[in-house]
């Protein structure tokens, strides 16, 4: 089960991640959320985290507490 948020809106996104190699060779992990659940689905909220939601456009990003 994938960890999914609905925003003011209503409109529920589940969250996924993805492991990226920036341009100096180094790995790292980003989240981000789609409307439908992936394989690369997320269980839960990472420890640390939070969901952020844009006012104007109801679009949400996950940024560090």
């Amino acid at each position: 089960m994938a960890y999914k948020h609905t925003n003011s809106k209503g409109v529920t996104y589940y969250l996924n991640s993805k492991k990226v190699t920036l341009r100096g060779g180094k790995e790292q992990t980003i989240f981000y959320f789609s409307k439908d659940e992936r394989p690369e689905a997320v269980p839960e909220l990472p420890a640390g985290m939070e969901v952020n939601e844009n006012p104007r456009n109801g679009f949400l990003t996950v940024k560090r507490k």
